[in-house]
């Protein structure tokens, strides 16, 4: 069953949840001890994040630094095959612009469509932190919607070269994400919200949000897309603070606003237990008001925070 499929069906308000691939040489001993505590709750699907090379710098012991690319988390494709024979669940593995050519892309495709998942989740990724602004690298698409059309045009049946396969297989179904707080290269929110119906209308068969902490942010994201014409579901993406840190941290690296009720309670806590509760009661709060207002899923984002998920899960389903 099609991951919109799940969606579409689910007679409640239904439960999925994101992992990374383990750090190359780490195994995959922790990263399914984390799924099988998420179990319990019946997730509908797992998203799988995909990774691109970063820059690290290197002392060659001399006062000199060499420039080297690393990839800490290979195997996405391997790691959603693991799991989607492990669990018998569907997966949805992600599938980026940065750090991609248009033939690695390919490459992918194939060795999912090989592996029997044909789900996935089409962004343009992070830029490189060390990248004031996005980079594609050589002969790589700079937009998701670029990335999406090379996934119709594999659907219809045709490589990047123009080559006409001999058997099309099973075709893709996918997603896009969306950010109610607008992505950070947009210059408002009407304009981003363009930039998804463009995406719907290219295929996109529901959208993922960025994280987000304050609920009306996501009502009024919602309401403005059905108003431009955008039909898919939305699906809401949460994630509970669980430490102090995060009150300086989230907002840098997610563009995201922090309600100010949320940073009172936070200020208050002397350690990173107390945050942690506080975190998991803003965030019971938050889905029991999604799900009163009928989200057909939460999607939830289980970075370090795989416990508070589940004691969150607990309360709302």
């Amino acid at each position: 069953m099609r991951v919109i499929d799940c969606i579409n069906s689910s007679d409640k308000t239904a439960f999925s949840f994101e992992v990374l691939p383990p750090v190359k040489g780490t195994g995959t001993t922790k990263l399914f001890g984390s799924i099988d505590k998420l179990m319990e709750f019946n997730p509908q699907y797992i998203n799988i994040t995909t990774h691109h090379s970063e820059n690290i710098y290197v002392d060659m012991g001399n006062g000199m630094f060499k420039r080297s690319t690393i990839r800490r988390r290979p195997g996405t494709v391997a790691v959603a095959t693991a799991i989607h024979h492990r669990y018998n669940i569907p997966v949805v593995p992600h599938i980026l612009c940065n750090g991609y050519t248009l033939e690695e892309t390919e490459y992918v495709l194939i060795d999912l469509q090989l592996s029997g998942i044909t789900d996935i989740l089409v962004l343009q990724g992070d830029k490189i932190k060390s990248d004031r602004n996005f980079v594609q690298v050589q002969s790589g698409h700079s937009h998701a919607i670029d990335l999406q059309r090379q996934v119709n045009r594999f659907n219809e049946g045709f490589f990047i070269d123009g080559s006409q396969m001999k058997e099309k297989g099973v075709r893709f179904s996918y997603g896009v994400a969306c950010y109610p707080e607008k992505h950070e290269e947009a210059p408002n929110l009407d304009s981003d919200i363009a930039w998804l119906k463009q995406k719907v209308d290219e295929g996109a068969e529901y959208a993922v949000t960025q994280m987000f902490f304050d609920n009306t942010k996501y009502f009024e994201f919602v309401k403005r897309a059905r108003e431009a014409g955008i039909n898919v579901p939305i699906i809401p993406g949460i994630k509970p603070m669980y430490k102090l840190s995060q009150l300086n941290v989230l907002p840098k690296t997610f563009r995201v606003d922090l309600p100010e009720p949320l940073v009172t309670e936070m200020l208050k806590c002397k350690d990173d237990s107390a945050a942690m509760q506080v975190g998991q009661e803003w965030c019971v709060a938050q889905c029991k008001e999604l799900i009163e207002h009928g989200v057909p899923s939460i999607h939830f984002y289980t970075v370090n925070a795989v416990d508070s998920v589940c004691r969150i899960a607990k309360e709302i389903y």
